[in-house]
């Protein structure tokens, strides 16, 4: 008897030791919300001593911001240079279509409960204050913008700027008749004509923020050269790596102050809302929101990861839950990525090759919870403006809560490639002992002896299992 509660508290010591931390983080959750319900209820700060209150948590988002840029050119270097072309290219692909496919079902998802529940119909829109000014933007200025960011100019510019252009009018020639010269046209067709004559030209500006697509195109390819390049690239490889393991130390630091950081940053957040009846106004649209974010991420994309890999997709999900904390807190993708990896790698055992490749990929393109969010957005506005909108129309269209199921997104993508990259990367774990070595592989399951002569691969050089860095080793903070 004595000896089974014996086991049953070493068991539950041992369960509080490796998940001290999602345990405060969580509290700290709760900590935070009724703090900040007190202070909003019996103190009253003003702006300023408001801003010197949220000033813990303020250091956590810079904190997290820090380690963003080494973290992302790091993995992204190694990641790339520990597999061949060929694999890289189908592993992006994969990639590439499962992030896509997830958004296109959320977006649909998104439509689906708007033109159900119809959050507009029931609002006026009488109250609304329209003042401000809309951006003179167009699609295809968008996407070549998006294009220009993917190849800037400075690299060192891209780390905290990226490049936008905006259209500015250009003023006629003087020698152009005007429009006033045909007084017996309508007002109608003469707006027409003067729209018809103005023209613009495309200025170029830098907006604040990363330009991580920019960077992840950047280290893609020189990721791929290092690999190309033999035993002279292994100095550039190990110094990456290098990079990368100190960085995830860092995170690591980081993550140990993060139950304070948090704690703060909800209290500073509930203080500053100055007006809670707008959840009530917006009460049936927040629902939407709210609702096709959770049946999106409970029950599509578990579906998607269990069809794929056929395990239990909650387990994994369980795996994720102290990135997921951190993600609905901070509202950042990019910022919960140095957490995202550690939850990817170190609970749920995903390949350093996958998660180096696929996470810094997925935060920037995988846009589940903000597609649905805005493709709700847009039909409840046409709605509070009573405006129909038809089929096509609806096709067009294409906080916190989003940004979690974003990270969700990621990390279920991560586990969907490397179960579709099983066969390449085993191939790549087990191939000949003329192979090049991979610092993160997972260790081969042959005997000891056999071990120690195979050879690994990183994209170009031979080195043996003795000096390569194992998945188990790295994994561990």
């Amino acid at each position: 008897m004595m000896g089974s509660r014996e086991r049953r508290a070493v068991n539950i010591k041992g369960v509080l030791r490796r998940n001290w931390l999602l345990i405060a983080t969580i509290s700290s959750v709760l900590a935070g919300i009724c703090l900040g319900v007190v202070v909003r209820e019996y103190a009253s700060l003003s702006h300023l001593h408001k801003q010197y209150f949220g000033f813990p948590g303020e250091i956590l988002m810079r904190m997290l911001k820090l380690v963003i840029l080494p973290l992302i050119i790091s993995s992204m270097i190694t990641g790339v240079a520990a597999l061949d072309s060929e694999v890289s290219g189908k592993i992006g692909l994969r990639a590439i279509v499962y992030y896509f496919s997830t958004t296109i079902i959320a977006v649909l998802l998104g439509i689906l409960l708007v033109m159900t529940i119809k959050p507009g119909v029931s609002q006026t829109a009488d109250n609304i204050d329209r003042t401000g000014i809309t951006p003179n933007v167009s699609t295809a200025d968008t996407l070549l913008d998006l294009v220009r960011n993917m190849f800037p100019e400075n690299l060192v510019q891209a780390c905290f700027q990226q490049y936008k252009t905006v259209r500015k009018e250009l003023e006629p020639p003087k020698g152009v008749i005007n429009t006033t010269a045909f007084p017996t046209l309508s007002t109608t067709i003469m707006a027409v004509v003067e729209n018809i004559t103005k023209d613009y030209k495309i200025v170029g500006t830098y907006s604040d923020g990363i330009n991580v697509l920019g960077l992840i195109v950047f280290c893609v390819v020189f990721g791929l050269v290092i690999g190309k390049m033999g035993p002279k690239g292994r100095i550039l490889l190990e110094f990456f790596d290098a990079l990368n393991e100190a960085t995830m130390k860092l995170v690591q630091i980081i993550m140990c102050y993060m139950p304070v950081g948090i704690l703060f940053l909800i209290a500073a957040k509930i203080i500053e809302v100055e007006d809670w009846e707008i959840f009530k106004k917006m009460g049936l649209y927040i629902v939407t929101v709210l609702s096709g974010l959770a049946i999106h991420s409970i029950i599509c994309l578990p579906l998607i990861f269990f069809i794929i890999v056929r395990k239990n997709p909650y387990t994994f999900t369980l795996g994720m839950t102290q990135a997921l904390v951190t993600a609905l807190m901070i509202s950042s993708s990019s910022a919960t990525l140095p957490v995202t990896f550690r939850c990817t790698e170190e609970n749920n055992r995903i390949d350093k090759r996958i998660t180096r490749f696929v996470l810094p990929v997925g935060a920037t393109i995988n846009m589940d919870g903000t597609a649905l969010y805005e493709a709700v957005a847009a039909i409840f506005i046409a709605q509070l403006n009573n405006y129909d909108l038809n089929v096509g129309q609806i096709v067009t269209i294409r906080d916190r809560f989003r940004t979690m199921i974003n990270v969700l997104g990621d990390a279920y993508g991560a586990g969907i490639v490397q179960k579709l990259s099983r066969r390449e990367l085993e191939r790549m774990d087990l191939t000949s002992d003329v192979d090049v070595a991979n610092p993160f592989a997972l260790e081969a399951t042959l005997d000891d002896e056999e071990c120690e002569k195979k050879s690994y691969v990183n994209g170009g050089f031979t080195v043996d299992k003795t000096d390569a860095i194992s998945f188990t080793e790295t994994s561990q903070f």
